[in-house]
């Protein structure tokens, strides 16, 4: 065959199966199902090789605000690509990072004035754990080495970023005994609008006060836990943390990969708290879902103080950082969002989501429905069977990937009501079943 001729969906299935691992996925062709080709995607929809259209209810994992195809996008990628796509950023710079990296400046939490671009979320971690580490060496306390963070957390895939993971329920277990060894506090409880717990956070209080010489820095995602379990928790809960690491000498590293850019009501997720972190990761809705960008943004103190040290700079530099065609498709994404009445459109998401799932609230094989923002969640009883699962909601012209108990959507902001009321009721649908 040539490789120019088209190939029939079959034949790319076939391929696919032979030769592709994809995330999280078993490679033995007998246990593979054939999976569903996209041949193109358009506003909420993508238009699969079979015929059928379906909303795509995960924002594509989470970063697809605006919806496939943007025109505004589109226009401010093609732009960018007739003049560089790339061009390394040690020695260099160029215009759609410089403005990038103020807009960030000015949206995120005050305090945050420098911006270190990375190529994903998990590399944003990672540079964020070794500004803490290497912001402690140099000034003259290495033991402050070792990360405190809250179970039922997921901060990526690569190694530093996994060893701050949940280390019992999360996905990366398998790799615990080469793993740093950090420290896991109880997550907190559930239940954003609830009243913070008295005991739970004195227990916090305790446990730093007797660990806090090791510690360099408290890494959690702030209000929202993720692929660690789809967890809602008080804000209450994240001042006080913020409180106990300026008192006992941690920074504090919040994780807003998936947070970030309004999908929790807020613009980020520390204003519910109304606090500043010491270093922000960024990443997924960044560039608007177009293609992979992250950064890492912190202090002056944490920038000076590391600049000040034996190494005299941060020893960081990926290849691509700050990539132009990357920065300038995140500086459109940004500016449209934020010329739009983002935060009533993420209301409105809220409002039709609770309406929608509320007919699981009572479902025998429920265990609780939660929604916060633009996130809805229904937690099941036992694992769901996931092939099966998505093949039903397929059928009714939805596109969602569960994982455990979790059944969750993420849909993009420009979802309109119909297509929310589709996506809700395909669920129920399902899951009533």
């Amino acid at each position: 065959m040539s490789d120019n001729m088209a190939m029939s969906p079959e034949q790319l299935q076939a391929i696919d199966k032979q030769h592709i691992w994809h995330p999280y996925s078993q490679v033995a062709q007998d246990q593979s199902p054939a999976l569903p080709i996209v041949d193109s995607a358009q506003g909420v929809y993508l238009k699969l090789a079979s015929g059928e259209q379906v909303i795509d209810g995960m924002s594509s994992w989470w970063c697809m605000l605006h919806g496939y195809n943007h025109p505004v996008l589109n226009a401010a990628a093609k732009a960018q690509l007739d003049k560089m796509s790339h061009v390394m950023f040690g020695g260099l710079t160029h215009e759609p990072a410089v403005r990038l990296a103020k807009l960030l400046v000015d949206i995120t939490p005050a305090g945050l004035d420098k911006v270190f671009f990375a190529d994903s979320g998990s590399v944003s971690v990672e540079v964020a754990i070794k500004m803490a580490l290497q912001y402690w060496h140099s000034l003259g306390r290495p033991e402050k080495q070792r990360l405190i963070t809250i179970k039922n957390g997921y901060h990526g895939d690569t190694f530093g970023a996994m060893a701050s993971c949940d280390p019992v329920n999360g996905m990366h277990h398998l790799f615990s005994a080469n793993l740093p060894q950090h420290h896991f506090l109880e997550a907190p409880p559930m239940g954003f609008d609830k009243p913070p717990c008295s005991a739970y956070l004195q227990d916090i209080r305790d446990y730093i006060a007797k660990h806090h010489h090791e510690i360099a820095a408290f890494i959690l995602e702030p209000v929202v836990q993720g692929a660690g379990g789809m967890r809602f928790y008080s804000p209450a809960y994240l001042q006080e943390i913020k409180v106990l690491c300026d008192e006992f000498d941690l920074l504090l590293i919040a994780d807003e990969i998936a947070t970030g850019f309004g999908r929790s009501g807020k613009l980020f997720a520390c204003e519910h708290a109304g606090i500043s972190p010491d270093i922000l990761c960024l990443g997924k809705a960044l560039s608007g879902g177009y293609m992979t960008l992250a950064a890492t943004l912190c202090s002056e103190k944490i920038a000076n103080g590391i600049c000040n040290g034996e190494a005299s700079v941060f020893m960081h530099g990926p290849t691509f950082m700050a990539n132009p065609l990357a920065c300038a498709t995140a500086l459109a994404s940004t500016e449209l969002l934020l010329q739009q009445d983002w935060a009533s459109q993420i209301t409105n998401i809220e409002t039709q989501l609770s309406i929608g799932l509320a007919p699981l609230r009572n479902a025998p094989d429920v265990a609780d429905v939660r929604v916060l923002g633009a996130i809805g969640v229904v937690e099941m009883k036992q694992d769901v069977d996931k092939e099966a699962l998505q093949s039903a909601l397929i059928e009714r012209g939805v596109w969602l990937r569960p994982f455990g108990k979790l059944v969750y959507t993420m849909p993009p902001f420009v979802s309109t009501n119909e297509e929310l009321q589709q996506l809700c009721s395909a669920m129920v649908e399902t899951l009533s079943q």
